[in-house]
């Protein structure tokens, strides 16, 4: 059986390392895991010329649109999000599923965040609206939506008013102060820089959903001003619990992943 990650770039992804210690510990010795470089554009064909062999994907960036796109069935999730992480073989063809809600919803849980009421999400892409919904489960009535540029934001808005929670965008380059407690940063590492330089205050909690490089620049100025930091590799970790239980359909081994992680 065969399994891998999508995504471009992806050659600095653990998920192959997640992956392979949870196959081990399973005693799947004939299942792998492999890093596939695909753009969005390669993957209806890529799918198409698959053999059985092969029970299912992580999907990264910028692929994540385009799984819910090509797959046969989508889940109600990745529906709702416009976005999925987790392509899954099924008789009927591919079916989309998204694991990074359950990934951020642990990683903030885990990190001291049980309930919250405002947030903030840096960033709309497709982990943005997954951060969101994971908020909203959390008790958010009210996320903040801080973006370079207010029209991209159209899905996420999408999704927390069909969550039934109030949204105000703000632009990034105006935004001096966050007031929100808890933040979850989705900005890729070219924009790192930008808010950093954000005013963060004794008190919050942040998330960066970045894990390279850790502390990254962003966690650095938080914890500078007396904030909590939450590292990206806990929403890698949770996720990929998720999903290797979908795709082997035997619980994930939590104890080898996370040795196989610290190491």
């Amino acid at each position: 059986m065969r399994a891998a990650v999508l995504g471009r770039p992806v050659g600095h992804s653990l998920s192959p390392l997640l992956h392979r210690a949870a196959y081990a510990a399973l005693g799947l010795d004939d299942w792998s895991y492999d890093a596939l470089d695909v753009g969005a554009e390669d993957l209806p064909v890529l799918l198409a010329g698959l053999g059985p062999e092969w029970r299912g994907f992580s999907v990264t960036m910028p692929c994540k649109q385009a799984a819910v796109a090509v797959a046969d069935e989508v889940d109600q999730l990745p529906r709702l999000l416009g976005a999925a992480n987790t392509l899954l073989r099924t008789d009927a063809g591919w079916r989309a599923e998204n694991t990074d809600v359950t990934g951020v919803g642990m990683a903030l849980q885990l990190g001291g965040v049980e309930r919250v009421e405002h947030a903030a999400v840096l960033g709309a892409g497709g982990t943005a609206a997954a951060a969101a919904t994971a908020l909203a489960s959390l008790g958010a009535q009210q996320v903040d939506v801080v973006v370079r540029e207010p029209a991209r934001a159209g899905d996420l808005l999408r999704v927390l008013g069909a969550l039934g929670v109030s949204a105000d965008v703000q632009r990034l380059d105006r935004t001096g102060t966050l007031t929100a407690p808890v933040v979850v940063s989705t900005v890729p590492a070219s924009g790192q820089a930008a808010v950093a330089d954000l005013t963060w205050g004794r008190g919050q909690t942040v998330l960066d959903v970045l894990y390279a490089g850790w502390p990254t620049p962003l966690a650095q100025r938080v914890q500078a001003a007396g904030g909590r930091t939450i590292s990206g590799l806990e929403v890698l970790f949770w996720q990929a619990t998720a999903q290797v239980e979908l795709m082997t359909g035997r619980p994930a081994p939590i104890e080898a992943m996370r040795a196989a992680l610290d190491a």
